[in-house]
């Protein structure tokens, strides 16, 4: 006990960074709508979960997940109605980062798409994971 009132800030500051460290364990990073490649590829084979990509028509060219469908986040509010049959389907959002397909994620959940899914890392992660890449022109 002597120890602890001899060194309360020591002991307030290990307190602090452990229950930052806990809740960050507890608490998945980013958004709760937002998917790991791993977890993308088995909605994407289990539940035939459409791909939409949200980058520029020439970074899709670069590279895009094999079928996917390119709609740029800037055009996604004009383009959502070809998304309306899709609305109980699950949908994959992604962009080179993950960052322009979080909000466009929300978006869509705000346009009643309740599956919409964001995925984690975007096309780097993809990429980091070892998972393909098609290229080509948008489709």
């Amino acid at each position: 006990m002597e120890f602890i009132q001899q060194n309360i800030y020591l002991v307030a500051i290990a307190l602090v960074s452990g229950l930052g460290l806990l809740a960050l364990t507890f608490r998945r990073p980013g958004d709760r709508n937002s998917l790991s490649a791993t977890q993308a590829t088995q909605l994407i084979n289990r539940e035939e979960a459409q791909v939409i990509d949200v980058r520029e028509p020439d970074e899709y060219a670069t590279g895009h997940l094999p079928e996917s469908r390119n709609i740029p986040a800037a055009q996604l509010g004009d383009r959502v109605g070809e998304l309306d049959k899709y609305k109980d389907t699950p949908l994959i959002l992604v962009c080179q980062t993950g960052a322009r397909s979080t909000g466009a994620c929300k978006q869509l959940i705000a346009q009643g798409f309740a599956r919409a899914h964001n995925l984690e890392g975007g096309i780097a992660g993809w990429r980091a994971a070892g998972l393909p890449l098609k290229k080509g022109a948008k489709k």
